[in-house]
C-alpha cells in the first residue's frame, strides 16, 4: 500500500511538471539562444498565431481585441524576449515593408509636421522607412530613388519636391505636389481658399497697403501660392502694387531670408501696413526686421505667415498664420501609398481645406494710415466728378 502512496504522489509530480512545461514555448526560454516564435508564444497563451501577429505588429486590426489580451501578449513577448524576424516575414511574404521618403529638409518647420504625420501611419502599420534629403541639388534628387531602389523599398514619399524622378512601377505619392504625372497622387492644400481667408483677415481690418514675400523659385507651392493670392486679390478688389512684393531666394530654412527680404523692402520706402509671408518661418523673419526698424508688430504693420508651425503660437508676438493641416498630409500621403501598394484603386490629388488661425500679429492699421486712404479715395473720387463736368 505505501508503494502503492508513493506511485501516486510520481504521478502527481509528473503531471505538475508537465503543465509547467506546456506553459513555455516549445524549446524556447527566456535565456535559451533560439529566438522565441509568434507561434510559440501563441502556443503559450493559448492565442492564435494570427491574434499574436496582429498585437506585436501594431496592425489596425489589433485595436478589435481587449486591452487585458493586448497586455498580456506585450508582456510575454518582453519576458520571452521576443525580436521580429523582419527577413523570415519580407521572404514570406516577398515585401520589405520599407518605405522611401524624400525631403527637401529636415528642421523644425514644415518637413518636421509632415515627417511626424507620416512616421505616426508608418509605424502603425508595421512599416519602416528611410528619409533623405536633397537639399533641391539635382544630382541629389537623381541618385536618391536608385539608391532607394537597391534597398527594395516598395514606394516612395516624396515631400515639397518640385523635380520629381520619374520610377516606373514604383507607386508614389507627393505633399505638396502640383505636377499631374502618371502613377502618383499629389496630396495638396486649397490654395485658392487660404488666399481668400487670409486677404479677407486684412481687407476687414482694414489694410489695403499690403506687402507681400513670395517662396523660393524652387519651392514647390510658390507658383501655385501665388497664382492663388493674386486671383483672390483681383476677387476681393485689392490691388497689388508690384513694388511692395519681393521674394525668398536663399535656401535656408531659417528666419533668416524673411528677415533680409523685408529690410530690403524697407528700404525702398514704400509704405504699407500689412504683410503677407510665405511661410511662418520667414514671418518671423519679417517681424523681427520690423522690429529692429522701430516698427511696431501689429501696431504699425500686421504680418499674417503661412504653415501654423510649432512655434508660431509661441512668438513675441503669437502668430496670426493660416494653418496647413501639415500632419493629416503626412499621414494621408502614407495611407495613400500602402493602399497602392497592396494594389488599391487610388485618386489622382487629395486636397485638403485651410483654417485662419488668428493670434496677436495682426491688427487694425493705424488712424494715419485709415486718414491717408480717405485722402486718396477722395481725390479719385474728384478726378472722375471733374472727368463727368468735361462737355
Amino acid at each position: 500500500m505505501a508503494e502503492s502512496g508513493l506511485i501516486s504522489v510520481a504521478d502527481r509530480q509528473f503531471d505538475h511538471e508537465h503543465m509547467e512545461r506546456r506553459k513555455q514555448p516549445p524549446r524556447h526560454s527566456a535565456t535559451s539562444d533560439q529566438p522565441v516564435t509568434i507561434r510559440g508564444l501563441a502556443k503559450y497563451l493559448k492565442l492564435s498565431p494570427a491574434a499574436v501577429s496582429m498585437v506585436l505588429n501594431s496592425t489596425p486590426k489589433a485595436a478589435r481585441f481587449p486591452e487585458k489580451t493586448k497586455k498580456r501578449i506585450l508582456a510575454a513577448a518582453a519576458k520571452f524576449n521576443y525580436r521580429p524576424n523582419f527577413v523570415a516575414r519580407s521572404l514570406r511574404k516577398q515585401q520589405t515593408f520599407t518605405v522611401g521618403v524624400l525631403v527637401p529638409e529636415v528642421s523644425e518647420g514644415y518637413a518636421a509636421l509632415v515627417l511626424a504625420g507620416i512616421e505616426d501611419y508608418l509605424l502603425q502599420a508595421g512599416y519602416f522607412y528611410f528619409v533623405v534629403s536633397h537639399r533641391h541639388k539635382t544630382h541629389l534628387l537623381e541618385q536618391y530613388p536608385r539608391l532607394f531602389m537597391e534597398r527594395l523599398v516598395e514606394g516612395i514619399i516624396a515631400v515639397d519636391t518640385t523635380e520629381l524622378p520619374f520610377i516606373p512601377n514604383v507607386p508614389m505619392t507627393v505633399v505638396s505636389g502640383h505636377r499631374r504625372m502618371p502613377g502618383i497622387t499629389n496630396v495638396v492644400l486649397d490654395h485658392r481658399a487660404a488666399a481668400v481667408l487670409a486677404l479677407e483677415h486684412l481687407l476687414q481690418l482694414g489694410h489695403r497697403r499690403i506687402a507681400f514675400i513670395k517662396g523660393q523659385p524652387f519651392s514647390s507651392d510658390t507658383e501655385t501660392r501665388w497664382s492663388s493670392i493674386r486671383d483672390a486679390a483681383r476677387r476681393l478688389g485689392l490691388a497689388i502694387n508690384p513694388d511692395l512684393v519681393t521674394q525668398l531666394q536663399v535656401d535656408s530654412p531659417t528666419p533668416e531670408p524673411g528677415y533680409d527680404v523685408t529690410k530690403s523692402l524697407l528700404a525702398k520706402h514704400r509704405h504699407f501696413t500689412a504683410m503677407f509671408a510665405f511661410n511662418d518661418i520667414s514671418a518671423i523673419g519679417a517681424i523681427r526686421a520690423l522690429l529692429d526698424s522701430g516698427i511696431k508688430v501689429p501696431g504699425d504693420v500686421s504680418v499674417i505667415g503661412f504653415d501654423d508651425i510649432q512655434n508660431a503660437a509661441f512668438q513675441n508676438p503669437r502668430l496670426t498664420t493660416i494653418r496647413q493641416p501639415l500632419r493629416r498630409m503626412g499621414e494621408l500621403a502614407a495611407e495613400t501609398l500602402l493602399k497602392r501598394i497592396r494594389g488599391a484603386e487610388y485618386p489622382k490629388v487629395i486636397a485638403v481645406e485651410p483654417e485662419l488661425i488668428v493670434r496677436e500679429s495682426t491688427g487694425a492699421p493705424p488712424m494715419s494710415a485709415l486718414e491717408d486712404l480717405d485722402q486718396i479715395a477722395f481725390a479719385e473720387s474728384s478726378k472722375q466728378d471733374a472727368k463727368g463736368q468735361k462737355p
